[in-house]
């Protein structure tokens, strides 16, 4: 994103200003990149959330877990990731409002209401990217040593905060099977320390 904000700005600088003029939209447009770069949550810890009827993870054909309504959730862990985020994290996740009340109302009751269970899997390729040859890069991703201890606390965060005996996760590490029923479809994500986006005030630059 750095790289971007240098690009965009010399572009700019050097078609608007050294060109003797001052454009109000290129003014804006720099502006946007270096506050969206800045806000970004770059270095968020990641959670897919999927509302399901069922899900259930598979290792070397033996079915390790399985849970019948409730959430199924990829935890992505970023290099920088803290036991803050961690905090965040399991906090949202228990208070996501995915679910109707006994009266009808949508969005109003979350899984601990609902009494229902929690499959997490940690996911490192939530933090991929493709590189110019369309291979994925995981080097945003926390390595898997720090990784395991840190996942490991995310788990018992949330059957601490919960009820152990509802929370459920796959084999850390493991190529796995996973398996779920969408319910909804409804799936949303769940980033650590999110930064609201930027407002930009206009300028009275000239063209």
């Amino acid at each position: 994103c750095h790289s971007l904000i240098s690009s965009k700005i010399l572009g700019l600088y050097s078609t608007s200003v050294l060109g003797g003029r001052v454009s109000s939209k290129a003014v804006v447009v720099v502006v946007a990149v270096v506050l969206f770069c800045l806000v970004s949550p770059l270095d968020a810890m990641r959670l897919v959330v999927q509302r399901v009827k069922s899900a259930s993870v598979t290792v070397e054909n033996k079915v390790v877990s399985s849970i019948g309504p409730g959430v199924m959730a990829l935890v992505g862990l970023h290099e920088h990731d803290t036991e803050e985020d961690l905090t965040y994290c399991c906090k949202r996740l228990l208070a996501a409002k995915l679910w109707e009340n006994d009266n009808g109302g949508m969005w109003r009751h979350g899984v601990k209401q609902k009494g229902f269970e929690v499959l997490l899997v940690s996911q490192f390729t939530l933090y991929g990217t493709l590189s110019k040859k369309n291979q994925p890069d995981y080097k945003l991703s926390m390595k898997a040593i720090p990784a395991q201890a840190l996942y490991s606390k995310f788990l018992q965060m949330v059957r601490d905060q919960y009820e152990a005996n509802k929370v459920f996760d796959g084999v850390f590490g493991a190529i796995m099977d996973v398996e779920l029923i969408n319910d909804g479809p409804v799936t949303i994500m769940i980033e650590s320390n999110p930064k609201p986006p930027p407002t930009i005030e206009k300028t009275n630059v000239e063209e």
